[in-house]
């Protein structure tokens, strides 16, 4: 039996799925998902030569960054809340503090960090042995030189995964299984709970 990992860049995975499937989103809601049941549905699907039975689901990875709690406190509470929710479900979260620039709030905060942390934590779970399979869930570029190193390494399989409606999106790696979710598959994981409440 495969030990499969599955990483998500949490805020990549987002916002991809707003453009790929939401023309005009009508609330911040919009593209959510559960990221539990999404890795899930990554370990059943069946690249070729393997079959899902094969494949057991070990971790679920998730990166995001998070709302500073003394000068975004509003933001931080519920981020914070779903945060929780997903490592109640299983997953384990790492969270790094966004980076506050000198005009905010008139501009906005940004991740810093979060796609260095996660290409350390893929490759380093993969020198460890940790898993036979990793799956990458995130169209960012910046983490190509991680999935380089580790589709170079004899032990492990690595696996990319993005949204996908019309235009093949995501992180496309010769040799490299590349899931290509529809909109089918978002709306199987998406996540319309409110964390404000």
């Amino acid at each position: 039996m495969a030990r499969v990992f599955v990483f998500i860049d949490a805020q990549n995975c987002y916002r991809r799925a707003r453009e790929t499937f939401f023309a005009q989103p009508k609330s911040f809601l919009d593209g959510h998902t559960n990221p539990c049941q999404l890795a899930q549905l990554l370990c059943q699907k069946e690249p070729p030569g393997q079959k899902a039975a094969e494949r057991d689901l070990i971790e679920v990875r998730i990166h995001t960054g998070r709302p500073d709690a003394t000068k975004d406190p509003k933001s931080y509470a519920p981020e914070l809340k779903r945060n929780r929710a997903w490592e109640a479900a299983g997953a384990t979260v790492f969270a790094r503090t966004l980076r506050y620039p000198f005009h905010w709030p008139t501009e906005k905060a940004e991740e810093k960090g979060v796609d260095v942390a996660l290409a350390v934590d893929l490759v380093t779970n993969a020198v460890d042995g940790n898993y036979d399979i990793g799956i990458l869930m995130s169209n960012d570029t910046d983490l190509l030189p991680a999935v380089e190193y580790v589709q170079r390494m004899d032990s492990v399989r690595i696996e990319t995964a993005a949204w996908f409606d019309t235009t093949p999106q995501g992180l496309i790696v010769p040799g490299i299984w590349a899931h290509r979710l529809g909109k089918g598959d978002f709306l199987a994981v998406q996540d319309y709970t409110d964390y404000r409440s």
